[in-house]
């Protein structure tokens, strides 16, 4: 039985690399994994304090190495916040908006963010883009604060996902760094649906991909080209985290963006690419240093890939992508 199990979400999962997304109703049979009851009971972090993963039997709420996979329904989003604002924390978002991608995307990001993402907590919101001027005016509550800085644009629309990463350890060493305590950097093609609050935060925070959190270690996307400094072995790789959600301390980040961008700029010498650009080296990075809390992927969902009975209360949703008409 276990090996055509096996089989069938081999073959399965192939004919989704062929793009037959109709078979994508399917991955759902595919298990997710239990966290063991041991793991459980010592589920807790400075935010949320005791953590439910019991209340989640349904899914993987918890990580080999003892992080929790935040769920909706394993926290207490009261306490969250309350553990939050006794800390007296400063959170920074970070958003890139170059190009017709300012047009697009940064208003509604923005508007939602005002609306859901810690809401009740100092956030100065970081906007990089080459176009100052055109920054939407967003109305700010409380203890909000809105920066832009201006960033040179690069030709090709990889080297601008690619140069992200320097350009945010140079922030983080900088105004950004004094100024908030954990950080959290996005990407503006999306918008908060509901709460994105400090249930979310820890010293580092990766976040599962939503198209690949069900796929067997063997087929996730990780970069393989044995010479780029992004690449992993067959039978390395933990989860396929995705790029347009991590965050962490500001000293973490500073980490992670170092060893990408260090990462990028070995393999841009050797005339190398990583397949999924700095999504590659991140998930390079999270296996080598393990992240202290990992979010489902109710915290940043596709509505392309239809409803799932697991995702109760999606945060994010994926803006629709228009790359023909936005990365030219």
């Amino acid at each position: 039985m276990f090996w055509w199990l096996i089989l069938f979400t081999l073959g399965l999962l192939g004919l989704l690399l062929y793009k037959l997304h109709i078979v994508r109703h399917l991955e759902v049979l595919i298990p997710m994994g239990v966290c063991p009851s041991a793991k459980m009971a010592l589920l807790r972090d400075n935010f949320t304090g005791l953590l439910c993963p019991w209340a989640r039997p349904e899914v993987l709420t918890c990580t080999s190495w003892g992080a929790p996979i935040i769920w909706d329904g394993t926290f207490d989003p009261d306490v969250a916040q309350q553990q939050a604002v006794q800390q007296n924390l400063t959170i920074g978002l970070t958003v890139f908006a170059v190009g017709r991608y300012l047009e697009k995307y940064l208003a509604q990001f923005l508007d939602s963010a005002e609306q859901h993402f810690m809401v009740g907590q100092r956030v100065v919101y970081y906007v990089f883009t080459e176009r100052p001027d055109a920054v939407p005016r967003v109305p700010l509550g409380p203890g909000r604060r809105l920066r832009v800085e201006r960033v040179v644009r690069a030709r090709r629309w990889q080297d601008v996902s690619m140069q992200r990463m320097r350009t945010l350890h140079e922030a983080l060493g900088g105004r950004l760094g004094r100024e908030a305590h954990f950080v959290f950097c996005m990407d503006v093609d999306q918008h908060f649906s509901s709460a994105f609050g400090p249930e979310a935060l820890a010293e580092s925070v990766a976040q599962l991909h939503a198209w690949h959190y069900r796929w067997p270690r063997l087929l996730l996307p990780f970069e393989r080209d044995a010479r780029s400094a992004a690449a992993l072995a067959l039978g390395d790789g933990d989860f396929y985290y995705h790029a347009a959600v991590f965050g962490g301390s500001v000293a973490a980040l500073r980490k992670l963006t170092a060893h990408c961008a260090q990462a990028l700029q070995r393999d841009r010498a050797r005339g190398l690419e990583a397949r999924w650009h700095d999504e590659s080296h991140l998930n390079k990075f999270f296996w080598l240093h393990k992240p202290a809390k990992v979010l489902s992927p109710e915290f940043c969902w596709s509505a392309d890939i239809g409803q799932r009975a697991e995702i109760r209360r999606p945060r994010l949703l994926w803006a629709p992508k228009e790359y023909a008409l936005l990365r030219h």
